[in-house]
């Protein structure tokens, strides 16, 4: 970090680590037993800490009679529900692996997850019914979940279903009604047995405890494997950046499914003791009521979120005054939306995330002002600090380092690195050389303003701060339209709300007919942030290719930023 002490201070609470997630709560229980440690905002439920670890307990004592053990895989499909939040931290308390999926995966893209992470327990949602604009949509995940039980029923042994009716619950799952009514007894069981105790005395700080599904070189998710350890350096380091303290109030609205709600803003504010405010799914207007209702004076989003806010017509009617910290990430932004962040929170600020070091591994100062934090992605942490390299060596270490102020590979390495990606490790080994450099597939330069990038070495697009790789895109494209379409090509290019845009290029066959709909109905089977927001239909050979044959990205980015602009005249790119 840019000042000496808050270095000294990282190191400091470095030393005093407690070894898991889960002591955290602990800690706080027993000193403010009656403090609010959640609040659900769709229910206007409070939370004490001493309830919370309670619940904990409570939830952890059901997992092991389920016979969970440590190591083992729990699956989630849910919102941020407080009861997710109860899992999340048994999990953590027992030495089992938490994976949050997130609940806009189609069913093939679970069945990979699935194949990946071989889950011995799925928590997901059954029938939903979710207001929009002024009408009642339903969303069933029922359909999906017996396919999945077919498939995966030998491994996954254990199916609880969120929903309350009876007529609703599919054969072979369990309902949650059911799954809490025995949590009392097999808690006041685990009190004479101890079994939790035992369990969570077998927990060590660099054991596996949560599954995050990245996108990288690859073009498929990656489950990266995270320990305690990762996660509470990360923890440290925006506590300490931006001074995180047991007096924040912080909204968390992200996806659970990312490390930007569980790692960053959820953990975080439970390592510090201060008050999570937690959303079931994003919503801007809630968002800001919620900030109004509970004075809130910190929350972090990714800069798509707070454009949406910003254009609400009644974004000025809220009283944001409590605010006193914003934090951004996962996209870059332009001076006008940073201008705009200073009239929202007196002091905000920014720096470079992964999942694979459980979140945050540079900072911008606090202190900052709008050309501070325009100048660069902010400094590294002495618990993970950068490191600016040539491309790994052949034999698998890290390459060379460059001078200070030359463009190379942007590295990190310490014990904020995460484990690896589960069962795969020839992907861990591409990302992390065999001397514990952790590529991030960036390129870029430091100096003394901090991190700067100079390029993405990945083709990887951020739509609202998701990860989407082109191939997965093209792949499905191609693969359910074999008979009309001959090449597939999908870039990202610059969206005022979204901050990138997916538009793809379809090249068909030199007779076939194909139609927009017919690509619309197979990007359907997709997760909707992964869909194209643009599709061109293009005659054969009318793909730009390189001189070795291959499709020539650059060149389409161009004529992709061109027929943006168009679109845009029209009012057709931008909207939300």
């Amino acid at each position: 970090m840019r000042e000496p002490e808050k270095n000294q201070e990282c190191k400091a609470l470095y030393a005093g680590m407690l070894p898991r997630l889960a002591d955290y709560v602990d800690l706080h229980a027993s000193q403010r037993p009656n403090g609010v440690a959640l609040i659900e905002y769709n229910t206007d439920t409070k939370v004490s800490w001493k309830d919370f670890y309670m619940s904990i307990k409570a939830f952890a004592a059901k997992l092991l009679d389920m016979g969970i053990k440590k190591g083992d895989v729990v699956a989630t499909t849910l919102v941020l529900l407080k009861e997710h939040v109860y899992l999340m931290y048994a999990c953590y308390r027992i030495g089992a692996i938490i994976a949050p999926l997130d609940p806009r995966l189609k069913e093939k893209e679970v069945d990979y997850c699935f194949e990946k992470m071989r889950p011995k327990a799925y928590f997901f949602l059954g029938r939903v019914e979710v207001k929009k604009e002024g009408r009642t949509e339903v969303n069933d995940f029922r359909p999906m979940v017996a396919s999945l039980m077919d498939k995966h029923g030998d491994t996954c042994k254990h199916w609880i279903q969120f929903d309350f009716l009876p007529h609703l619950i599919i054969d072979g799952a369990t309902s949650v009604r059911d799954f809490a009514a025995d949590v009392k007894r097999c808690f006041m069981q685990s009190i004479m047995t101890g079994s939790v105790r035992d369990a969570a005395a077998a927990v060590g700080k660099r054991d596996p405890c949560l599954l995050v599904f990245t996108t990288g070189s690859t073009g498929m998710p990656k489950p990266a494997l995270l320990c305690h350890e990762n996660i509470i350096i990360q923890n440290i380091g925006l506590k300490v950046a931006f001074d995180i303290s047991d007096k924040d109030v912080m909204c968390v609205n992200l996806p659970p499914s990312h490390v930007g709600c569980v790692t960053e803003q959820l953990a975080t504010t439970i390592f510090v003791g201060g008050t999570c405010v937690i959303l079931h799914i994003f919503d801007a207007e809630k968002t800001l009521d919620a900030i109004e209702r509970y004075k809130i004076t910190a929350f972090g989003q990714i800069p798509s979120l707070f454009a949406m806010q910003w254009r609400l017509p009644s974004y000025a009617r809220y009283d944001l005054s409590s605010l006193r910290f914003a934090l951004y990430g996962g996209q870059a932004v332009s001076r006008e939306f940073l201008d705009r962040l200073a009239k929202m929170a007196p002091k905000f600020g920014s720096g470079l995330g992964l999942t694979e070091t459980a979140g945050f591994v540079t900072y911008t100062p606090l202190d900052g002002t709008v050309d501070d934090i325009a100048s660069s992605i902010g400094y590294d942490s002495p618990l993970c600090p950068i490191s600016i390299r040539e491309q790994m060596k052949p034999d698998g270490t890290a390459g060379d380092p460059r001078p200070a102020g030359e463009v190379g590979e942007i590295t990190f390495s310490g014990p904020q690195v995460f484990l690896g990606y589960l069962n795969d490790e020839e992907n861990t080994r591409k990302t992390v050389s065999s001397d514990g450099f952790c590529y991030t597939g960036d390129l870029g330069f430091y100096d003394e303003k901090g991190l700067h990038f100079a390029g993405r070495s990945k083709f990887v697009i951020k739509p609202k701060g998701y990860q989407v790789y082109p191939g997965e895109i093209e792949d499905l494209i191609a693969e359910k339209l074999a008979d009309k379409v001959e090449l597939v090509a999908v870039v990202g290019v610059p969206h005022e709300v979204f901050t990138e845009g997916v538009m793809a290029f379809v090249e068909k066959k030199a007779s076939a007919d194909l139609t927009f709909s017919e690509i619309e109905k197979v990007c359907k089977e997709m997760a909707a942030y992964k869909r194209p927001a643009h599709v061109v239909i293009l005659n054969e050979g009318e793909i730009p290719l390189n001189r070795v044959n291959k499709t020539d990205y650059m060149v389409l980015r161009k004529q992709a930023q061109g027929i943006a602009e168009h679109l845009r005249e029209q009012g057709k790119w931008d909207a939300s």
